[in-house]
């Protein structure tokens, strides 16, 4: 009898411990599912799509990439930190609120979406452009106070002559910022902290990681002309039905379930 009793004790605890894990996987896969596609409907076409998009047309498109990703990278992780710093608070509270704010960003956006014009990312490319050129100007103007430099490194490369300090040339700090400024505050910045609140941090970082870098390869490969042939009234109006059915999830998830 007490073999019976303690082995119909053991039995729940390795199946509670399975269920916990299982629960947690889940809850992974959620948020990094979640993640990346709320990235990629927010990114393409975005402000810092455009930013590496130009840049890997005038300059070295690795050195571009790196010091975006570093940038995209870093404030994926900052946001992540302040949506799981809010998990102080109940988790039934930060559900709603963050699902009344998945709800009224896909509101918004689908209103953008439905007043823009066909060719609406064309202002903000060629804003881009000029932001991209202004800071060029202050790089050249930065090199004639500093003095010609060495002879044979020209007057206007770009290219460090010791390939270890190519990372670190001033092109990966213009990247790296100009991507750091453009993404502080934007769309994707908001939305990875509230869904950092709400779901698994570590899906939410890894998946908000992977997006970027989809988004952020495909503007480096590809150039001006996936920038000229991506519709941002197309992608903005995909984006506010993601942002809806996330909210909408939320009638049918439980703010207990962990996922």
């Amino acid at each position: 009898r007490l073999f019976q009793k303690g082995s119909s004790a053991v039995a729940p605890v390795h199946i509670g411990n399975e269920e916990s894990a299982d629960k947690t996987n889940l809850g992974f896969i959620h948020a990094f599912v979640a993640a990346i596609s709320v990235i990629i409907v927010s990114e393409l076409g975005d402000k810092t799509f455009f930013i590496a998009a130009i840049m890997a047309m005038r300059y070295n498109r690795l050195t571009v990439l790196a010091g975006a990703m570093l940038a995209l990278g870093l404030m994926t992780c900052l946001s992540v930190l302040f949506g799981y710093a809010t998990t102080v608070i109940p988790r039934v509270y930060t559900y709603y609120v963050s699902t009344a704010l998945f709800a009224i960003f896909g509101i918004r956006m689908l209103r953008e979406g439905l007043k823009m014009s066909p060719d609406e990312g064309q202002e903000e490319l060629e804003e881009v452009q000029a932001e991209i050129k202004k800071k060029d100007e202050e790089l050249q103007r930065t090199k004639l106070l500093n003095g010609p430099g060495d002879v044979e490194s020209g007057p206007g490369t770009t290219i460090p002559q010791k390939k270890w300090l190519h990372f670190i040339s001033p092109i990966f700090v213009q990247a790296f910022t100009l991507t750091f400024l453009a993404e502080w505050g934007d769309r994707s910045q908001l939305t990875t902290i509230v869904l950092a609140a709400r779901e698994d941090p570590y899906g939410v970082a890894v998946g908000g990681t992977v997006g970027h870098c989809l988004c952020t390869g495909l503007a480096v490969i590809g150039g001006r002309m996936i920038a000229q042939k991506i519709s941002v009234r197309t992608v903005t109006i995909i984006g506010g039905i993601v942002f809806l059915a996330f909210a909408f999830s939320a009638l049918f998830i439980s703010p207990d379930s962990g996922f």
